[in-house]
């Protein structure tokens, strides 16, 4: 840091080595103002300082409310950027989590990439966008695909997530929807899947229509609960202002003023994804979310999904974000769980390749 800096965590860095044919070296010293933020944020037992150390490749050594770094240089100015702005989260109050850890690095990495001769990259401006309710308070991207995702859903009417499951786009939809709820430029959140791996044979099971769908939807009310308080999300259900319906309950209306989320939406035929698509109405935004890989169709039959993207990739005002198995998330052994199966969807693709025994 340079002298004089506002900033709450002052740096000191050591010079690295420049003998050609050595690797350089640098170390650089943070000491932070607050004992109690300082140690929220090096995590329980260190752990958030031994999650840096393996993901940028730099030890990381506190003592109180100081932390030595050591690495190269360029993971080494990472890892200061990280910390401090992992540090400016506590101040504002936020949790730090492992997750909270892994989205500052990828943070760091693209302030770096914008601002790379800047000894402070970003002026202390986030350089991921973020969703702000009222519950919450401020949400930002992990990744530079959630990053694209809340960009997408502020500027296109339309938008399709594709993705594994842990990569937050059910949750970040909610989100989104909820916040422009409550700036007043909706009037309505809809929410929807399909029910019952698409088939919606509701019937036989017991109860009123909200009880037969409720299981369905659990991972929506759990969104709608974690960005809006308890009360608030059962006054809206009471009066309609929040709908969650299956999908079939959908055919013959025009939704305007609204958000309207479709979730699974591997599960929908291509003529109930049609029909969702022309609800839209006036002053409306619908999104819809779904993992092409986790098709619960019957054999044979097309997924709505996948034909829409392919159908409407060149209409303008549609937006489309795709999540990979490196954007997951939920935990990092569900990231790795994600790759291992997509690496033996690749190995059952390839002719010939036989498995062999571990």
């Amino acid at each position: 840091m340079r002298p004089g800096d506002s900033n709450p965590a002052r740096g000191q860095r050591g010079k690295p080595a420049l003998h050609p044919g050595v690797e350089e070296t640098a170390e650089i010293t943070l000491t932070f103002e607050d004992n109690r933020l300082a140690s929220i944020l090096f995590g329980h037992y260190d752990q958030n300082l031994a999650h840096v150390e393996r993901r940028l490749g730099v030890t990381a050594n506190a003592n109180g409310n100081r932390v030595v770094l050591k690495g190269t240089p360029d993971a080494s100015e990472q890892a200061r950027r990280v910390l401090e702005g992992l540090y400016e989260r506590a101040r504002e109050g936020a949790p730090i989590t492992l997750g909270d850890v892994d989205g500052a690095i990828q943070e760091s990495a693209l302030q770096g990439s914008l601002f790379p001769a800047s000894d402070t990259p970003a002026a202390g401006r986030p350089a991921f966008e973020q969703i702000v309710t009222r519950k919450r308070g401020p949400v930002r991207a992990r990744n530079a695909a959630q990053d694209a995702y809340i960009k997408a859903l502020r500027q296109h009417e339309l938008v399709f997530a594709e993705g594994p499951a842990g990569t937050g786009k059910t949750w970040l939809a909610v989100g989104h929807a909820v916040s422009l709820l409550e700036q007043g430029q909706a009037e309505r959140l809809i929410l929807s899947r399909p029910a019952v791996e698409a088939g919606e044979r509701l019937g036989f099971l017991p109860g009123d229509m909200r009880e037969k769908v409720d299981p369905y939807l659990r991972p929506i009310y759990d969104a709608l609960y974690d960005f809006m308080e308890a009360r608030h999300v059962e006054r809206g259900l009471a009066t309609g202002m929040i709908e969650i319906a299956p999908l079939a309950f959908m055919r013959g209306r025009t939704l305007t003023n609204a958000v309207i989320l479709l979730d699974e939406a591997q599960n929908t035929t291509s003529m109930q994804m049609k029909m969702f698509l022309t609800r839209l109405g006036e002053g409306s935004r619908m999104i819809v979310t779904g993992d092409p890989t986790q098709i619960d169709l019957p054999p044979g039959q097309k997924s709505g999904l996948i034909e829409a993207v392919r159908i409407l990739s060149r209409v303008e005002g549609i937006g489309r974000v795709v999540f990979r198995e490196g954007d997951v998330v939920r935990h990092d052994l569900v990231r790795r769980i994600v790759a291992a199966y997509d690496e033996a969807s690749r190995g059952k693709a390839e002719p010939g390749r036989e498995e062999r025994p571990s």
